[in-house]
This record gives C-alpha cells, sequence and structure tokens, in this order.
C-alpha cells in the first residue's frame, strides 16, 4: 500500500516538474529585468523607451514561441508518446534556458526567449494531458490539478530568488535566475525514463497488456484487492478507445464537427477571456507604492508574497475540486472576483494617492482576497479544458486551449499597463464586467464533470458512450444492449469463461488474459 503511495507522489511529482519548469521559466525573465545588474550589464537605461520596446519584444516573441510550442506538441505525443513529448519539450526548454543563462547580447537573449517559450509552451500543454490520462475519476481534479500547483510553486520560488539575490553583485543578480531555469527540465528529463505511459496513449496503440500493468499499478485499492474498479475501467477505456478511433481527425475536425465545435469554442472562451486577464491585473496593481509602502516591503518581497499566497489559493482549490465540483466553483467565483473587483475600484478611488495607512491596508487586502478567489477559478478551468475531449484529440484540444491561453496574453498584456495608466481604477469596472459575462457562459454552458470517467464525459456533448460504469465504479452498467457489445468486445481482450463475470476482467489473470488476446 505504501509503495504504491509513494509510487503515484513521484509520479506526480515528476510531471510536477514540468509545471515547475513553466512557472520558473515564464517567470524569470520578469525577475531578471527586475535587477539592477541586467541594465548595467546590456548597457540600458530603465527608463528609456528603448529599453521597455526591447523588454516588450523579449517578452512578445518568448509567447509566440510558447503559443506555436503549444500547437507542435499534439504530433509528437499522438505519434510517439506523451512521454517522448514531454522529454522534446523539456530539452527545448533547458537548451533555451541555459542559452538565456549565457546571453552576452540583447539580440542573442531575445532570440534564445523564443526557444525557451516554444518549450515551455509544449509543456504546459502537455503536463495536464498526461495527468488527465493516469487519473482515476474521482481523483482526477486533484491529479490534474498539480499542473496548476506546480507552476503557481515556480512562480514562486523565482520570487523569492529574485529577493535572494538582490543585494548580490550585479551579474550574479540575474544571471543566477537565469541559470536556475535549466535545473527543473533537465531533473525531468532524466525521471521521464522512470516513469509509465499513460494506459489511454498505450490502448490507443494497441499496447493493451502494458496498458493494463500500468492502470492496476497506478489505481491499487486495498478495499478492493480483485481490482474491480481497475478491471471496469480498463474495459471502457478499452471499448471506448475502439470507438473512438473510426472518429479520429486533425485540428480542422474539431470546427467541423458539432460535438467537438462546442467544446472548442468553450475551451477557447475558456482560456482567452476567463483565465488571461486577471493575473495581469494584480501584477500592474499590487506593483502600486502606495499599496506597498504602508508596510515597507521592497516590490520584489511583496511579489513573492503574493505569488505564495496565489499558490496557496491553488492548493486550496485542487483540495476540495473533486468534492464540490468544477461547475460549482466556477459559477461561484466568477460572481464573488466581479465583487472584489467592484470593492477594489471603489477603495483605490477613494484612498490610492493618499496617506490614509487603513485605507490603503484595505486595497491590498482586496487584492489578495481577489488573488486566492482568481486560483480557485484557474484550477478548475485547467482541469476542465483538458477532460472534456476524447482521446482521439485530447492533445489537440488541449494544445488549441493553450494556444489561445498565449495569444490572450499578447492582447490583454500590450495594452494593459497604458490603460491602466490612463484610466486608473476604472478599469476594475471592465474587469469586473468580464466576470459577469464568464458567469453567465459558464452558468448556461458549462457542465459539470466531476466523478465521471474521462470516456462518460463524451455524452456531455453529444457524443456516443459505448458503455458506462456503475455508481460504485466497480462493474459496467447491466444495460442489456449495452452488455451485449461489452460481451463482444471483451471476449477479444480476454480469453475467460464471462459467463460468471460477464462485465468484469479477473485481477489476478488479467494480464494473462490481455496477452493472449
Amino acid at each position: 500500500m505504501a509503495g504504491v503511495r509513494l509510487y503515484n507522489l513521484y509520479v506526480l511529482t515528476v510531471l510536477g516538474l514540468g509545471g515547475f519548469t513553466y512557472g520558473f521559466g515564464f517567470s524569470v525573465f520578469v525577475t531578471a529585468v527586475g535587477q539592477p545588474g541586467f541594465y548595467s550589464y546590456f548597457k540600458l537605461d530603465p527608463a528609456s523607451t528603448y529599453a521597455a520596446n526591447i523588454i516588450g519584444a523579449v517578452n512578445a516573441l518568448f509567447t509566440a514561441g510558447a503559443a506555436f510550442g503549444s500547437l507542435a506538441q499534439p504530433p509528437i505525443a499522438d505519434r510517439y508518446g506523451r512521454r517522448m513529448a514531454l522529454a522534446t519539450a523539456s530539452l527545448c526548454s533547458l537548451i533555451g534556458g541555459a542559452l538565456a543563462a549565457g546571453s552576452v547580447h540583447i539580440a542573442m537573449l531575445i532570440v534564445v526567449r523564443i526557444t525557451q517559450g516554444f518549450g515551455l509552451g509544449m509543456l504546459l500543454a502537455l503536463v495536464p494531458l498526461y495527468l488527465s490520462e493516469i487519473a482515476a475519476p474521482r481523483q482526477r481534479g486533484l491529479v490534474t490539478g498539480v499542473t496548476v500547483l506546480s507552476f503557481g510553486t515556480g512562480f514562486s520560488v523565482c520570487a523569492w530568488i529574485a529577493v535572494g539575490t538582490y543585494y548580490a553583485n550585479q551579474t550574479v543578480q540575474w544571471r543566477v535566475p537565469l541559470a536556475l531555469a535549466c535545473a527543473s527540465p533537465l531533473l525531468m528529463l532524466i525521471a521521464l525514463l522512470t516513469i509509465p505511459e499513460t494506459p489511454r496513449y498505450l490502448i490507443w496503440n494497441g499496447r493493451k497488456e502494458q496498458a493494463w500493468s500500468v492502470l492496476r499499478r497506478l489505481h491499487h485499492d486495498p478495499n478492493d484487492p480483485e481490482a474491480r474498479a481497475a478491471n471496469a475501467e480498463f474495459t471502457q477505456i478499452v471499448l471506448q478507445v475502439e470507438h473512438d478511433k473510426e472518429n479520429g481527425g486533425g485540428f480542422v475536425q474539431l470546427f467541423k464537427k458539432p460535438t467537438l465545435r462546442k467544446r472548442a469554442l468553450l475551451v477557447i472562451f475558456a482560456t482567452y477571456v476567463l483565465r488571461e486577464s486577471y493575473p495581469w491585473l494584480c501584477t500592474v496593481r499590487i506593483s502600486k507604492p502606495q499599496l506597498y509602502s504602508i508596510y515597507g516591503p521592497k516590490p520584489t518581497c511583496l511579489a513573492g508574497v503574493w505569488t505564495t499566497i496565489g499558490t496557496l489559493g491553488v492548493a486550496l482549490a485542487i483540495s476540495i475540486v473533486d468534492r464540490v465540483g468544477r461547475r460549482i466553483m466556477l459559477v461561484v467565483g466568477y460572481p464573488l472576483m466581479a465583487v472584489l473587483l467592484l470593492s477594489e475600484s471603489l477603495l483605490q478611488n477613494r484612498y490610492l494617492g493618499s496617506n490614509d495607512r487603513g485605507g490603503l491596508a484595505a486595497c491590498l487586502l482586496f487584492l489578495l482576497m481577489f488573488i486566492v478567489t482568481y486560483q480557485c477559478v484557474d484550477a478548475p478551468t485547467i482541469i476542465w479544458i483538458a477532460e472534456i475531449w476524447p482521446i482521439a484529440y485530447r492533445a489537440k484540444g488541449i494544445s488549441l486551449g493553450l494556444c489561445s491561453y498565449f495569444v490572450a496574453s499578447l492582447t490583454y498584456t500590450t495594452p494593459s499597463a497604458l490603460a491602466f495608466k490612463n484610466i486608473g481604477w476604472h478599469m476594475y469596472l471592465l474587469y469586473m464586467g468580464l466576470c459577469v459575462i464568464c458567469f453567465v457562459i459558464v452558468y448556461f454552458f458549462i457542465q459539470e464533470t466531476k466523478d465521471l470517467p474521462m470516456e462518460e464525459l463524451a455524452a456531455l456533448f453529444g457524443d456516443e458512450v459505448v458503455v458506462h460504469i456503475t455508481k460504485d465504479g466497480k462493474a459496467i452498467t447491466e444495460d442489456k444492449e449495452l452488455d451485449n457489445i461489452v460481451k463482444s468486445q471483451l471476449e477479444q481482450v480476454h480469453a475467460e469463461d464471462l459467463k460468471t463475470k460477464r462485465t468484469a476482467v479477473a485481477d489476478e489473470t488479467g494480464a494473462r488474459h490481455i496477452e493472449s488476446a
């Protein structure tokens, strides 16, 4: 029992390295440009328009690289496997990080950040893909949510490293954080050799014996010695995958088939509108001197504080998402964010620019409350966009969502700084309006997915589900029509008389039966 639990934890830790790599690699450049030594080395005037344009170009090209990386992962993940795609992404991130740390000219830094962004964009799409495919139905939110928790941890660690290197010599200030971005992808490259391919990908490629071995180990339950739940899940995956193989296609099919098009449009909306504006909103406003001056820490310290609070918010979100549900967290979260934004706008209108410490403290408090609330919306969104796709389109669907995320990053962040400068707290009212729109869309179009096997989520969008699992999760449904399909299909997978076990696969002989098929 302990060994299995430790094994599952180990697999999650390895995949967490991927999320951590994204979070650290994404934020490390912000850390670097916050250090005086960066501008001194590259002979830039931090107050000049030229320096601002250079920094903007680095960020924009990094984001473009990430968008292309997210689109590049499906061909690799579908043809060569999830592990191979993760290794490719880690290698790109490692090379990009190493070259960024060794940059001797600003032009070199611009180019290599594209490479690093490409790898990180792949990773951000691949981690939830892998995790969703190994998770048991009742823990899928927690397991897939490790994606958000790990890249939040990357943000936090990077922020505190910036605090630690702030007083170092000018070269160390910015090169050390950039160099440390190489550590996690290197560790992940090595660790990927020790974790399995996902059971669903193995079944998709006809490697059923290996898939059964992986699934049985990952989903072992000491209270289910006959592995009835694992057998039922395995059977359902096999049958649904065989059905889905007949309906595979490319990216274009995502917008041609109505049931896929509905998913695609909701995923684009979820990542473009529901997610992207809010972190930027917080990072812009929380750095205002009037807010942090009431406690005296430098901006780097405050960045560490708010990223840490945000990460704790993610931990809270993923710990309850399988009990509360994705939809409920979104339906409650968006109105609450709207209220917090309205309150923040009124507080900043009243106190920003004043010396009222109590009022400024209230501004900061509402921003921190908003960060936690946002994370309780962000985590279920990532989980939802990863789990709703059939296996033939899962890599492509997640890729579409993350590409939308990175495109949104460009379109939101480019005008936001200027908009805040010109209209200030009124921007909060715009974001409040977006929250209201998001609530309406979620309420009418987002359906609950908790506890359901991924293969059964197809029914929510109008696709056929070949077989269903009973509520206790330990058997295939007893519906006669479906049961006939199960019996016919299982005879091809197991060489055992199904008269007495017509809807389950015997645990003790599972591997041998699959091989004989």
